[in-house]
């Protein structure tokens, strides 16, 4: 073990290894218990506890010493191991079997009384108040463990790579501002004045440029930095676990991120199973309502317009001849108790979602009740395979504002009603993205990844005549509802990239001007590639059950991009800001969320 003998010897949890011998160890006083005579103290260092006694008999000066440590105080002491009594043994902690008779000791570091305990993790102190003193409650084991487990999946992460012959490879943090879809951060140029810099959203260029250089696989864990509104798992910097690779298709980036997950889980104890399953991304709509679906439970939408054409609802039949769709979800014994409070709470739900409005029926000894009357019913439970005590709900809008709203609240009612099974992991690749979206504000069509995602060969045609019906070489990879990864195969060929920008808006001049570095190296010998980025605090949160990705960075910002650590975003002072021929300007008023 590095350190110096000086202070430590062993780790509190490797002491418990030495019965018998005498041993130094060091730490932080977790607890300490005073029997009157005898003085215990919990040390506490990262590897875990160990608990020391104080006896004034056989070492009056470190008992008198342990009378006045308080807990977080930092102390060094040297004595025997020896195994506690059968009746005192603790099994619940590795060093239950043993304790540490102090011989000497010394006082490392005092403490001040702490802002929030780090003993009791349930006396949660308010989030700016944890974060401002986020030093004090990475102490707590379970934060502790969080960033061990963090550092752990890296190295496994850095381990399955190399192993498939990747080269880790830094790119540049300080960039050009390239359009990717969020806002840049922006730094000043002081040499280069009147000019800026970017901070990196991803480092897509850069990885694109290592392939025509000749790398053939590449791979970063790598800081990326995106000014957009946060929310739980997302933050102004985030890490990604960046990869690229020469002369492949998609199935091969399969085949490499279904070993990396597998071995990444395995190391926090999860579980995951080899192929993972496929959906196209057409298909996935219509079945769950998002690209990004929790399968882990059924709950299905199913399409009922022609029946409600046919229904005898006027709600329905005039919805459906004003050209729009009714879907419906069945939730197996979610009905069952529900009072009409209950029910009508679940009109509200989907109000929040975008909906217009929802009909419900619920299936009863009697048949079915529902908001609304009328003889649909008769074959409505008959229609979504619904039995006694399950719960229908239909929403009647367009195609894809009535998929969004279900999408949304089968996950909703499926955590409310407890239709998730616990401790299941259900991975998914999803397919065949469209290339572009039509935009409907700028009447043009956007890029869905990004300028780069390269069609399938087939469909290279039909860019300039039929652009919403190319398919992208894309993928996204998600885990129990949430997107963890995506990438593609990018485009090499320079006329396919001329003609992907030209598609999006973009012509020659400009995608000269904005990136004619990437268009340069594809006139210069480009191989085949692609490759996929995946989101590492959010793989990290996952895998450790936690629900923010806060929780699985060391230092992380609040929701609103502050750090009341350091203060970070600060003022900077005239002096340094004419340096940069840069001025504050007073702004104009509160700044506009998107």
């Amino acid at each position: 073990m590095i350190g110096s003998d000086r202070y430590r010897t062993h780790t509190c949890v490797g002491a418990a290894d030495t019965n018998g011998a005498t041993v130094r160890v060091a730490g932080w006083v977790h607890r300490r218990r005073d029997h009157g005579g005898l003085i215990f103290i919990d040390l506490r260092d990262r590897s875990g506890l160990l608990q020391l006694v104080f006896d004034p008999e056989a070492a009056p000066q470190a008992h008198a010493a342990a009378h006045r440590f308080h807990n977080e105080d930092v102390v060094s002491v040297s004595g025997p191991v020896i195994a506690r009594d059968a009746k005192n043994v603790n099994p619940n902690i590795p060093t239950g079997g043993v304790e540490l008779r102090v011989a000497e000791v010394e006082l490392l570091s005092s403490s001040d009384p702490l802002p929030f305990s780090v003993e009791d993790e349930t006396q949660e102190a308010s989030e700016e108040v944890r974060l401002a003193y986020r030093y004090i409650e990475t102490r707590r084991p379970k934060r502790l463990r969080a960033l061990e487990m963090r550092a752990q999946i890296a190295s496994v992460t850095r381990g399955v790579l190399e192993d498939e012959g990747f080269l880790e490879v830094e790119t540049p943090i300080l960039i050009r501002s390239t359009p990717e879809g969020a806002r840049d951060f922006i730094v000043p140029s002081r040499l280069q004045q009147g000019k800026w810099y970017a901070l990196p959203q991803s480092p897509q260029l850069f990885k694109q440029l290592l392939m025509v250089g000749g790398l053939e696989r590449y791979y970063q864990i790598v800081r990326c930095f995106r000014d957009e509104d946060l929310r739980a798992d997302r933050q102004p910097e985030f890490t990604q676990i960046d990869i690229e690779a020469s002369f492949i298709e998609p199935e091969d980036i399969y085949r490499l991120i279904e070993r990396l997950l597998v071995s990444q889980a395995e190391a926090a104890g999860v579980t995951l199973h080899a192929p993972f399953p496929r959906l196209g991304f057409a298909e996935c709509m219509a079945r769950y309502g998002t690209d990004r679906p929790d399968v882990r439970f059924g709950v299905e939408i199913q399409d009922w317009t022609a029946q409600a054409a046919a229904s005898g609802l006027g709600i329905f039949e005039k919805a459906v001849e004003a050209g729009s769709v009714v879907r419906g979800i069945c939730l197996p014994a979610a009905g069952g108790g529900l009072s009409r409070k209950d029910l009508d709470g679940l009109v509200t739900d989907a109000q929040e979602f975008g909906a217009r409005g929802l009909v419900w029926a619920v299936v009863g000894e009697d048949g079915l009740r529902a908001s609304v009357k009328g003889e649909f019913l008769q074959g409505l439970a008959e229609a979504f395979g619904a039995v006694q005590g399950d719960l229908i709900c239909l929403v009647a809008d367009t195609e894809d504002a009535a998929l969004g709203v279900l999408g949304s609240l089968r996950v909703r009612l499926a955590e409310r009603y407890g239709l998730i099974p616990e401790g299941a992991w259900a991975p998914l690749w999803v397919t065949d993205f469209p290339l572009v979206e039509w935009n409907p504000d700028q009447k043009r069509w956007d890029a869905r990844h990004h300028p780069f995602t390269s069609p399938r060969p087939e469909d290279i045609p039909l860019l300039a005549t039929d652009p919403g019906a190319v398919i992208a070489q894309a993928y996204d990879i998600v885990l129990n509802g949430l997107e963890i990864g995506g990438g593609s195969i990018r485009i090499h060929d320079r006329d396919v990239q001329q003609a992907a920008f030209a598609t999006i808006g973009v012509d020659a001049e400009e995608a000269e001007e904005k990136f004619g570095f990437l268009m340069r190296a594809l006139r210069l010998g480009a191989p085949p590639h692609g490759g996929i980025a995946l989101g590492f605090d959010r793989l990290v949160m996952l895998l450790l059950g936690e629900k923010s990705i806060r929780d699985v960075i060391a230092f992380p910002k609040t929701s609103t991009g502050q750090d009341p650590l350091t203060g970070a975003p600060s003022e900077v002072d005239d002096d340094q800001l004419r340096d940069l021929s840069v001025r504050n300007v007073p702004p104009k008023g509160p700044a506009k969320a998107d």
